[in-house]
């Protein structure tokens, strides 16, 4: 025969979805008893009682409660695509969630983190429209959901001349792209991020930068196997501080490329303004491909750090994705 499903706390009693206030040395009715078939489905019953709080708790020896393995995300974790799994040593995940470039909560990496937890992630309307056939308003969530989910491992490497390697989970750009049904006058892509001062301390903080922050692409860039966007990371969805709950990753261009939590795609006939390029194009071009022959006018790109262990390695051209993308760049 089954237990009861009950929660005690103090002289506080859950019972089903109602509570009572019982003295101690009770005895439950029979009538209020969960049925057995109930209590094999503790965990449905579980995230409809209280969502993540109530559903990370279950019942212990003498009817304690104690932790539980936390209910996973739909599509987490994604099968790792062969294609995409090069073997390489990857980053500490948590050095890679505690040093974040993310201009619109703050200038120190390791701030963002706390700073960006207080983003409101859904819902997340996505606007996808300009030239298309098939423009459309979706929530971030359900535009994840129309794809398969997989997980690559890539290399990320920073304008500012830190690396790491992670694994991201999401789907090609391109599959987006055929929904979308670009026509035929579209030559870019142009991203955009959120504006919200209210939640966001660096854009109150920066207020003559041309907020909110966009990015582009070219056309062939976009529809590109590598590009990506990106909907978890290290096996559980993204964080905000990388840029919950969709962006772009780029692997083979400078980092502030890859832009975080969009908001808008749209398909456009020139080349969109880019917000690091509007500030200083000399020093943050459109194309912004990793090239270690090329030096920023501050420093040199010959070398890059990995962030958790502070080696200094190498730096390769298009970030070690030459042999994939170098055509797109080839002069006639």
């Amino acid at each position: 025969m089954g237990r009861p499903l009950v929660f005690r706390t103090g002289c506080a009693i859950f019972i089903g979805m109602a509570s009572l206030i019982i003295a101690p040395r009770w005895r439950l009715p029979d009538r209020d008893v969960t049925p057995f078939r109930h209590w094999l489905n503790r965990r449905q019953f579980l995230q409809q009682l209280g969502g993540a709080g109530i559903g990370a708790m279950t019942l212990g020896t003498g009817g304690s409660l104690i932790a539980a393995e936390p209910l996973k995300p739909s599509g987490f974790p994604a099968r790792r695509n062969p294609l995409f799994n090069p073997g390489w040593r990857l980053t500490n995940e948590h050095a890679a969630g505690t040093y974040n470039n993310f201009y619109e909560f703050s200038l120190d990496k390791e701030e963002v983190r706390k700073l960006a937890s207080r983003l409101i992630t859904s819902p997340w309307p996505v606007e996808i429209g300009g030239m298309v056939e098939k423009p459309m308003s979706v929530d971030a969530g359900e535009l994840a959901a129309q794809f398969p989910l997989e997980e690559r491992v890539y290399r990320f490497r920073c304008v500012e001349a830190w690396a790491m390697v992670v694994p991201w989970t999401g789907f090609p750009l391109s599959k987006l792209i055929e929904k979308a049904r670009p026509t035929s006058a579209a030559r870019f892509v142009r991203f955009e991020t959120f504006n919200r001062p209210e939640s966001a301390p660096g854009m109150k903080q920066m207020p003559t930068h041309p907020w909110p922050y966009t990015e582009g692409l070219r056309m062939d860039e976009a529809l590109h196997p590598l590009t990506f966007i990106a909907t978890g990371i290290y096996g559980k969805p993204l964080p905000q501080q990388h840029g919950a709950p969709l962006r772009l990753v780029v692997p083979w261009k400078y980092g502030y490329k890859s832009i975080k939590s969009i908001v808008k795609i749209e398909f456009v006939g020139e080349q969109p303004s880019t917000f690091w390029e509007s500030l200083a194009a000399s020093e943050y071009p459109f194309e912004s491909n990793v090239n270690p022959r090329i030096p920023h006018p501050r420093w040199s790109q010959a070398f890059e750090r990995l962030i958790d262990t502070g080696d200094r390695v190498r730096t390769q051209p298009f970030n070690g994705y030459g042999n994939d993308v170098a055509k797109l760049y080839a002069r006639v």
